[in-house]
């Protein structure tokens, strides 16, 4: 008999989740699932995400709400758009085999009329991130007085977030005889008082121990001198030619200018961020889950509730400031079930931060050496060579080919096909880490010059020398992000992303840099090139640059925005109502368990 089925949940939701590949209940499933299931208590559920915890609410939800109705019996609070979206959908697939069921995902950065049309039509599940609730609950358009089950999802994370105001009000709205199911990775002092103050009795189970991190996680670090940091960073990349990773920066501007420079170095790679429209981040999801990104670059805030499957790799370029927060970060990876590695990326100050880290998670910490330059070189040699046995061939397609090819080789030993075959991909590698250094350092060393990101670095990699500056008509209302403006320019023009310095994207134009040698090549590119039926216009500007080519700027006299420390715009940017600035500033805060600042509303 089918596990869930003995659970008690019905055939038809059974049929539906089998078809998604569930076989057996998790932990957190098979606990909570017969608790629920009777619909007469409270719960609080405490548990790492990735370990089911949407289908633990979600299949009792099911079974409790009665669809012939159309008014909303069910409420489920989330903290982020991303997750917001994903429960939602989660619903519809379990609930594929019911007939009439009807859920609304409600939520900031979408058109509100349109989720007030679907809230007047009818709905038994509302899923909505807070801000967004409040806001419609302000305009008296939705009714709750007969909502049965309010649903808390990741409770910790709407609070750290800021939310804690918002979940009283609409808890308020809600009838006192209402079921509260709270779930959530921690259980601090905020969410302990929720409990407190809206439940009556809580069943409470917890999956693991409180605060731990998934046991299938592996916690790495490296310790490198933070001028080395992206240089480390790539050869840990690169000596993992499969990965399929999550790297984690403190600040908006980091994912951006991270994600800038993996584009120019040839990567699938890009940003996710609190000033990306809605449109934009879904844009950038669907290539992640689509896996035609390699790598997402994202803030603490913008990742929240990211739900991916087959995540190796997640990737801590700076350490976050909360300890909390490298718990639910490591947690994008090892999902259900599978496992993962988790990478920090460390200098001679933050030791005592993974000691720290060790001890309040209850996991070691190994630390690794930053691969030798001729060990990633053999690593990616040795994985061309394995692509190239395990390659699907389709021998009817290729047959009619197979004479020319043939002909081609036939001046050619199978040695040298071999090693051509080989260099295609490889010359770029040997020529990259030739001569590499040795990044490692002795853990007893001084730290003489460690800062993190290296300033001299930066200038280096972001200055204006030798780079004419460009006006083009095409920019945030294109949507464009800075990654996927590089992209263009590159494709276009057939240039190297390395012949590309600052990108200055505004509205409806930008300005970026080219190498004075690139300069006529991409005016000359972008000739008769159109976008969306529009003329794109490529111009020297007269501001900035050192060349002397003359030309105006379109800006009327150009805009100074300020510069970050990284070389991109720190000033001018659109900010959606979105993340705060974050802080910078080192050190873990506040372990202790006192109110923490609140962080804006996502």
């Amino acid at each position: 008999m089918n596990p869930f089925l003995e659970l008690g949940i019905r055939h038809e939701v059974v049929n539906a989740i089998t078809e998604l590949g569930f076989e057996k209940p998790s932990e957190i499933q098979e606990k909570a699932i017969p608790v629920l299931l009777t619909g007469n208590d409270d719960f609080v559920g405490l548990a790492q995400t990735g370990t089911g915890k949407t289908a633990a609410f979600g299949l009792p939800l099911l079974e409790q709400l009665d669809f012939s109705q159309k008014h909303p019996q069910a409420l489920v609070l989330c903290p982020t758009r991303e997750l917001c979206l994903q429960i939602a959908k989660d619903l519809e697939k379990y609930a594929k085999y019911i007939d009439n069921v009807n859920v609304v995902a409600v939520y900031g950065g979408a058109n509100i009329s349109d989720q007030l049309r679907q809230i007047r039509r009818g709905v038994q599940i509302v899923v909505a991130t807070p801000g967004r609730m409040l806001d419609i609950i302000g305009r008296k358009a939705i009714d709750f007085s007969q909502v049965n089950y309010v649903v808390l999802d990741e409770a910790d994370e709407m609070l750290n977030m800021g939310f804690q105001e918002d979940i009283n009000n609409i808890l308020s709205e809600t009838p006192d005889t209402k079921k509260t199911w709270l779930f959530s990775a921690t259980m601090p002092t905020e969410v302990r008082r929720i409990a407190k103050n809206y439940m009556t009795d809580p069943v409470e189970m917890t999956v693991g121990t409180k605060n731990t991190g998934n046991a299938n996680i592996e916690h790495n670090y490296y310790l490198i001198r933070a001028k080395d940091k992206y240089a480390a960073f790539k050869r840990i990349v690169d000596s993992n030619p499969e990965i399929f990773g999550i790297v984690f920066c403190r600040t908006k501007i980091e994912t951006q200018e991270i994600a800038e420079a993996l584009i120019k170095d040839g990567y699938n790679a890009d940003s996710l961020h609190g000033d990306l429209s809605q449109q934009q981040r879904d844009k950038v999801m669907k290539r992640y889950r689509d896996r035609s990104l390699q790598l997402l670059i994202a803030t603490d805030v913008a990742a929240r509730g990211i739900d991916v499957n087959n995540v190796t790799h997640v990737i801590n370029f700076s350490l976050p400031d909360e300890i909390e927060n490298y718990t639910h970060r490591s947690g994008r990876t090892a999902r259900a079930g599978k496992t993962g590695i988790s990478i920090s990326l460390i200098n001679l100050k933050e030791q005592s931060k993974i000691r720290h880290l060790e001890k309040v998670i209850g996991k070691s910490f190994e630390r690794k050496e930053v691969p030798q330059g001729s060990a990633v070189v053999e690593k990616q040699l040795l994985t061309i060579v394995d692509k190239v046995q395990n390659v699907a061939i389709n021998e009817e397609q290729i047959n009619q080919f197979l004479p020319a090819i043939m002909e081609g080789f036939e001046s050619l030993s199978k040695e040298d096909i071999v090693k051509r075959f080989a260099s295609l991909e490889f010359n770029r590698f040997l020529e990259y880490y030739k001569d590499a250094p040795d990044l490692n350092i002795d853990a007893r060393d001084t730290g003489r010059g460690d800062r993190d990101f290296d300033r001299g670095e930066r200038r280096e990699r972001g200055g204006s020398k030798g780079f004419t500056r460009l006006f083009m008509n095409l920019g945030s209302v294109d949507e464009f992000n800075r990654g996927e403006i590089l992209g263009f320019i590159c494709n276009t023009t057939k240039i190297s992303g390395k012949s590309i310095g600052k990108i200055d994207l505004k509205g409806v134009y930008t300005f970026f840099e080219v190498q004075d040698a690139d300069v006529d090549k991409v005016i000359q590119g972008f000739k008769g090139v159109d976008f969306n039926g529009r003329n794109v216009r490529i111009e020297v500007s007269g501001e900035g640059g050192s060349s002397d080519r003359g030309g105006r700027s379109r800006s009327g006299g150009g805009e100074r925005s300020g510069r970050s420390r990284f070389g991109g715009s720190a000033g001018g940017e659109r900010r959606s109502g979105g993340e705060r600035k974050e802080r910078s500033s080192g050190g873990f805060r506040d372990f202790s368990g006192k109110r923490r600042e609140s962080k804006s509303k996502y």
